[in-house]
């Protein structure tokens, strides 16, 4: 299977559910978006690093890479490889210049080590068939030629209790009400709406 590159577009809170956020990767050359749900910590992990900020003391994630480096232990890549009811899998690439060894590792850690080591991300294609969200190309050239201002912000380190989950059901709208709502949570960018909207008309379709 080919591999595909990804490149981390956004991250922000969720707008559905309290507590966790959202990561939006986009494929390299193409107009499809990867949303991934992960948790405040793991996010707040990636947006310190991709903010070149330095905490007091080092997060778990720069102690991993510390670890590894004395080590002479490096991160080739990470390959997102899998995708099982809605759980996305990914593993880690690395070698220590004598053996080349894949360990498994959930994705959020994953892309936290990768934005540390500098290292590619991957999937392949029927992850983002199955849950990827396209993008209009004009969209993309819009957001090319006007290119955002800021970098993804750093979490909030207070940890607050989730509330109760409040996932949509969309299993009462048509089809036609479905793209409908897919095209706009689209346009208005949000990916995991579209996502969700998205996994709706998938499981229709192996019906």
């Amino acid at each position: 299977m080919k591999k595909i590159r990804l490149f981390i577009t956004r991250l922000e809170p969720s707008s559905i559910q309290s507590g966790v956020y959202t990561l939006v990767l986009n494929e390299h050359g193409g107009t499809r978006r990867l949303p991934i749900i992960i948790g405040s910590y793991e996010a707040q992990a990636i947006a310190v690093e991709m903010e070149n900020l330095t905490p007091n003391r080092p997060l778990t994630h720069d102690l991993f890479k510390s670890f590894a480096s004395s080590f002479d232990i490096h991160l080739n890549e990470v390959v997102i490889y899998n995708l099982k009811e809605g759980v996305f899998y990914a593993k880690l690439i690395c070698n220590n210049l004598d053996k080349e060894v894949e360990i498994d590792s959930r994705t959020s850690d994953a892309v936290a080590l990768a934005v540390r080591f500098n290292c590619p991300i991957y999937t392949y294609d029927f992850i983002l068939e199955q849950a990827g969200v396209e993008i209009e190309e004009e969209s993309e050239s819009e957001e090319e030629s006007n290119p955002p201002e800021e970098k993804p912000k750093p979490p909030p380190v207070e940890r607050k209790k989730p509330s109760k989950q409040t996932f949509s059901d969309y299993s009462h709208l048509s089809n036609e009400e479905l793209n409908e709502a897919l095209k706009n949570a689209i346009d208005h960018e949000d990916y995991e709406v579209a996502s969700k909207l998205r996994d709706e008309l998938n499981r229709r379709k192996k019906q």
